[in-house]
């Protein structure tokens, strides 16, 4: 299974393409797209919008994960992020590739093993799991390859619960 997993962003948005094959991960690719601050959102959008695609078409993902924005005290830095999520869904969706959202604390519990790690601890969590010799930089490519990691994991999760017999309980 080979997975995009996209840290969104309106100036920078993290990208990490994962292959995952008998329990083995490989990093494809991973980085960023950068869009300058002095241009208007939508031009912003544009370029993510143009950058993403291209990468989802040279290394043809099965699956794109996306990581959902955090609404914390800053509502319209939320709202921003909503939009760039937005933009790699669309890109998903036209390329009839399935599409999954992960929460911020979600994600770092699936790769760090505690849901408020510091990105740091990410990082080299994602380098550990890909089997890298650095880590992944800048943090936005790392935090797209840990999101790819995310949803491997959680593919790998529901897997196993449907192959799983279930016993039933005796009842008196």
């Amino acid at each position: 299974m080979r997975v995009m997993g996209i840290d969104p962003g309106t100036m920078i948005a993290g990208y990490g393409v994962v292959d995952a094959e008998s329990g083995n991960y490989n990093m494809i690719v991973c980085g960023v797209i950068k869009a300058p601050q002095k241009l208007a959102p939508a031009e912003r959008l544009s370029i993510m919008y143009k950058g993403l695609l291209k990468i989802l078409k040279e290394y043809k993902p099965d699956v794109m994960a996306v990581e959902h924005p955090f609404v914390g005290a800053n509502v319209s830095s939320a709202l921003a992020i909503g939009r760039a999520q937005a933009v790699a869904m669309l890109i998903a969706a036209n390329n009839d590739i399935p599409v999954y959202e992960y929460s911020p604390a979600k994600i770092k519990q699936s790769v760090a093993s505690y849901g408020a790690s510091s990105k740091e601890q990410v990082q080299q969590m994602v380098k550990i799991h890909l089997n890298l010799l650095q880590v992944p930089e800048p943090f936005d490519a790392a935090d797209a390859l840990a999101v790819a990691l995310c949803h491997i994991n959680e593919n790998h999760i529901n897997i196993l619960l449907e192959e799983k017999p279930v016993k039933k309980r005796r009842t008196r």
